[in-house]
């Protein structure tokens, strides 16, 4: 008996020492998300975005407006510009179910703080963050807990380091916690669609226009999400039959969350020229995409008008997911999947219309959920991540809480024991180490420089646009190498299917 005990406590621990393994995977799971609320709520309680910076302030009076809004006009004027929706201040620019969410927490604050969101005499109210918008980012938590429902054994002994990486990722909890946004919601809603796609592809379906409903930057995900079931579709026992099931419960959702705006096409039109501005440009501020980096040499806006930009965008775009779409259309599988997200979300960032720089979350999300099978890479992207969107946290004053986020995640990632082996991690060596050591060292440097010195008068924005060449330059790497990955899984599966045939 005792000897049993000591396999079964041996098997447990794993001869790591690292508390995240010790005991059962709950209590692993218990202590990880408990710590990353807690990291949340103290990043919430520095700067964020238009704190005290009268009169439009920031996100978080963006935020607060839209509770205000909700909670006193009928929906079917949210998206009405009028004397009580003043649409140039704050107006809502996110699809219906972002609108619903901010009346679900108006409701909450009316309740609690009715000061808060009461019509026009709350313009610029601030005060702490209410815990309605704590509460709400936990829902990526239960579609965490699926994720991981779904996966192997074999992944399941990296569980504890990978949902560590997940929950306490420093972009995302900048962003949301710190600049102030909602981005957890959707992103969570997309963990959702990876987990169960494979089992229960209706309800992924559902999931995914909630999340397309909920932000509509969702759509990086989109043809990678098509292309996918339709690639599965073709090969169904009767492929035209499951795509109208598939079509009826994408129909079905956005029906049901659209209803207070079916009632005419101009309704529709008033709320889908919210959620497309095309008259700010083509990209706005400094991120690190093609159009803003090539900006430095060819002058966009200047030579060339909206229409031509909405065009070149649209084609560029189309151009970059075309490759991954293709290889998920022939060979729809599971891991290929994750990388059609990666690929399909990383075109958009570098050549879609409009992007900013929190887009870069997007690409982010599925390069974490690969984080087992390309370590290497989800630190890359998530360290250049954090670098372009340096300049932006430094003016929401949360260079304190970025330094310490960054600290964290290495902390996390180099944790000894329960990192994914050597055989799964390759080292790089040679030219290629080099050279990842000389950009390391390039974007320390830009760091220091951009909170220390000023730049010259004549060119302003010398630093920011030499951090988002950097890092743009990372991003086009990474997409290229993983376009390349995605479709050599399509061969390693006929090598092992050639294999078992032998």
């Amino acid at each position: 008996m005792e000897t049993k005990k000591s396999k079964k406590s041996t098997k447990d621990y794993n001869g790591d020492g690292c508390w995240l393994l010790s005991g059962s995977m709950h209590l692993a799971f218990g202590c990880t998300a408990v710590f990353a609320l807690l990291v949340r709520v103290i990043v919430s309680l520095n700067s964020y975005s238009g704190a005290g910076d009268a009169p439009k302030y920031g996100d978080y009076e963006a935020q607060r407006h839209w509770m205000e809004i909700t909670l006193n006009i009928p929906a079917k004027k949210w998206y009405q510009n009028s004397t009580v929706n003043d649409l140039t201040y704050w107006g809502l620019d996110y699809p219906p179910l972002t609108a619903y969410q901010s009346y679900a927490h108006a409701l909450f604050l009316h309740y609690f703080h009715p000061d808060s969101v009461a019509l026009f005499t709350s313009r610029g109210h601030e005060s702490p963050k209410g815990c309605a918008h704590l509460l709400t980012k936990l829902l990526a938590i239960y579609f965490v807990i699926l994720y991981y429902a779904n996966r192997g054994k074999d992944k399941q002994q990296h569980m504890a380091w990978h949902l560590a990486l997940i929950l306490l990722g420093p972009c995302l909890i900048l962003i949301d916690h710190g600049h102030f946004q909602y981005n957890c919601i959707s992103l969570g809603l997309t963990i959702g669609v990876a987990a169960i796609l494979s089992k229960n592809e209706l309800v992924a379906c559902v999931l995914f226009s909630l999340a397309l409903n909920h932000k509509q930057m969702s759509a990086y995900f989109a043809p990678a999400f098509s292309s996918h079931l339709f690639g599965k579709c073709l090969r169904h026992r009767n492929p035209l039959l499951r795509v109208l099931q598939l079509g009826l419960a994408v129909v079905g959702t956005f029906v049901l969350i659209w209803w207070p705006y079916l009632y005419s096409v101009d309704a529709v039109k008033e709320v889908l020229s919210r959620l497309a501005p095309f008259e700010r440009g083509i990209y706005e501020d400094y991120v690190a995409n093609f159009w803003c980096t090539t900006a430095v040499l060819i002058k966009w806006k200047r030579l060339f008008p909206t229409p031509s930009l909405r065009f070149f965008s649209l084609s560029a775009t189309l151009l970059g997911v075309l490759p991954s779409m293709v290889q998920q259309i022939k060979a729809p599988s599971d891991l290929g999947f994750l990388y059609a997200l990666l690929n399909s979300s990383l075109s958009f960032y570098l050549f879609s219309f409009q992007v900013h720089e929190k887009s870069i979350l997007l690409p982010l999300l599925p390069a974490t959920l690969l984080a087992l099978e390309e370590p290497l890479l989800f630190r890359w992207l998530t360290y250049f991540a954090l670098l372009s969107m340096f300049p932006l946290l430094c003016r929401d004053r949360l260079i304190l809480p970025y330094v310490a986020l960054l600290i964290l995640f290495v902390l996390i990632y180099y944790i000894p024991g329960i990192r994914p082996t050597k055989k799964r991690e390759s080292s790089p060596t040679g030219l290629k180490k080099l050279a990842m050591i000389l950009v390391l060292l390039c974007s320390f440097f830009l760091h220091i420089v951009y909170v220390t010195l000023w730049p010259p008068q004549k060119y302003p924005f010398l630093f920011e646009a030499v951090i988002m060449l950097l890092s743009c330059s990372q991003f086009v790497t990474i997409a290229v190498y993983c376009n390349l990955k995605q479709w050599m899984l399509e061969s390693s599966i006929w090598m092992e299917k050639e294999k078992k045939f032998q």
